[in-house]
């Protein structure tokens, strides 16, 4: 008779415990171990060539005279190349982040918070997409009346007629549809039963497949509830195998925990072949789509949209969204160029200083590295002589964009000083380079491409680090080797001296 077998798994990590505990033993979250119900055959399935037979060839020493011969392995030579075909999802940002578009048979896993978009994107990619191929999309967390009513407002269906008391009310009817961008061989399928999403597969055999969302997709033949590690990982692995052997991409929606993390086992993140993170505050417009783990393209790729009416829209030029009022400059800004993958991104940073109250003084960054402002400010100290062991210092990116690279030390540093000294930096300079402790500037990567596209924005300076090979630009570049001698460049005909590095005396 089959006897049972209980052990713990945790939420979090996915780790096997035999017994309960309060704190996870292998990433000690608390609380996170669940119980887990396994039946075991109480009859020995006899071995058919597997180890047992292995073992007992060994023990005879006649494998010892055999000559080596490949069972099941091939050499590179006997495998096959193929050259690989991606699909042009519709969106370039998408397709960058891809690595140049969608692997057929690949599974990617889109995470986010809620409220974000993913829904939204996968929509309007699968819209696009079935203008060629034909598109399954899965939803496990709305009904068909819900999807169509929100592509209805993205324009990728008809608009919906809902009937509401008797009367017969047309949702959006001003909202512009072109007919040709009607998605042409997209199919919608509310189900969230592993088994029967398989079996719609089999039968519809969908170029691209929508799994939305992987969390609340079960197997029937598990106990445990959908969304759990057991759950998710084996939802997990049939799908995977049935998008490698039949050719079919899977694109994934994974919710995220509290942390940020794409929530249950880190093994949903191993066996996928592309993850992916939808960013963005939720009360600003942009969002950004950033790559984590990509086995066909490049990493930390970044492709930025926009939320508006019509659903998610492409930003062509994300400088201009990141970049401020250059014609109405203001004391405690700089312009620095920060580099997200391949992708050169100008940012305005704004400092703000300020005598403080508190024994302490409060240091905070909004899109900048907490540790790296600390360090630029003992740096500003002990090298500038800038008091700012009592001064309140923060620093804020424009757009709300996360610029966490050293290239942008420099930025941060100059920042400070014109706020200190109130004063205005001029807009049409931008300021490239890593500050080291010693208060020397160092030289960063990529500088080729953050100089052709502050050039490409019209910027006429750049200051950046003495030493490095620079490109025939329509830049005038003014390289430095000390942060004071960056803070003399960029603040013209305001040379700092000792008096001026004194707080004033109505402060």
């Amino acid at each position: 008779m089959a006897k049972p077998k209980t052990f713990f798994t945790c939420n979090e990590c996915g780790a096997e415990s035999p017994q309960w505990f309060g704190k996870c033993p292998a990433c000690g979250t608390y609380n996170s171990l669940e119980e887990q119900i396994t039946i075991q055959s109480s009859v020995d399935v006899p071995s058919r060539g597997g180890v047992s037979s292995w073992q007992s060839a060994q023990g005879n020493g006649k494998s010892h005279n055999k000559p080596a011969k490949a069972r099941a392995s091939l050499t590179f030579d006997q495998i096959t190349d193929r050259q690989i075909a991606r699909w042009e999802s519709g969106y370039e940002e998408l397709d960058r982040v891809l690595g140049g578009g969608v692997v057929p048979g690949s599974m990617v896993l889109i995470g986010g918070d809620p409220g974000i978009g993913k829904s939204t994107l996968l929509l309007q990619v699968s819209n696009q997409l079935a203008q060629k191929y034909r598109i399954l999309y899965v939803t496990g967390e709305e009904s068909g009346q819900q999807v169509k009513l929100r592509a209805s407002r993205l324009g990728v269906s008809k608009p919906l007629s809902v009937v509401n008391e008797g009367k017969v009310e047309v949702v959006d009817p001003a909202l512009p549809i072109d007919p040709d961008s009607i998605g042409a061989d997209l199919y919608v399928l509310p189900e969230t039963d592993l088994e029967e999403i398989l079996r719609e597969i089999d039968s519809l055999k969908p170029n691209v497949a929508v799994i939305d969302s992987i969390q609340t997709v079960f197997f029937p033949a598990l106990t445990s509830a959908p969304g759990s590690v057991a759950q998710v990982r084996e939802c997990t692995a049939a799908l995977m195998k049935v998008a490698k052997h039949e050719d079919v991409t899977m694109l994934i929606v994974g919710h995220v925990t509290k942390e940020g993390a794409i929530a249950g086992p880190k093994v949903l993140e191993h066996l996928v072949d592309t993850v992916l993170y939808f960013e963005g505050d939720r009360f600003a417009s942009h969002r950004l789509l950033r790559t984590v783990k990509n086995r066909f393209g490049a990493t930390h790729e970044i492709g930025i949209f926009e939320m508006v009416a019509e659903g998610l829209r492409e930003v062509s030029n994300p400088s201009e969204l990141f970049l401020g009022n250059r014609d109405d400059p203001a004391p405690g800004t700089a312009i620095v160029v920060a580099c997200e993958g391949t992708r050169p991104i100008v940012v305005e940073l704004q400092a703000l200083v300020s005598p403080t109250s508190y024994p302490s003084p409060r240091r905070a960054g909004t899109g900048v590295d907490y540790n790296r402002l600390v360090q630029i400010l003992a740096v500003l100290e002990k090298r500038v002589g800038i008091p700012m062991s009592k001064l309140d210092s923060y620093v804020a990116s424009a757009g709300g964009l996360n610029v966490e690279e050293p290239a942008v030390d420099l930025g941060i540093a100059i920042a400070i000083v014109a706020s200190f000294r109130d004063r205005i930096v001029d807009p049409g300079t931008v300021l490239i380079g890593e500050v080291g402790l010693g208060g020397q500037v160092r030289s960063v990567s990529q500088m080729e491409l953050r100089l052709k596209e502050a050039a490409k924005l019209g910027f006429k300076r750049a200051i950046v680090p003495k030493g490095t090979k620079f490109p025939d630009l329509n830049i005038e570049i003014l390289p430095v080797s000390k942060v004071i001698d960056a803070i003399i460049a960029a603040i013209p005909h305001q040379e700092l001296t000792a008096d001026d590095l004194e707080p004033d005396e109505d402060e």
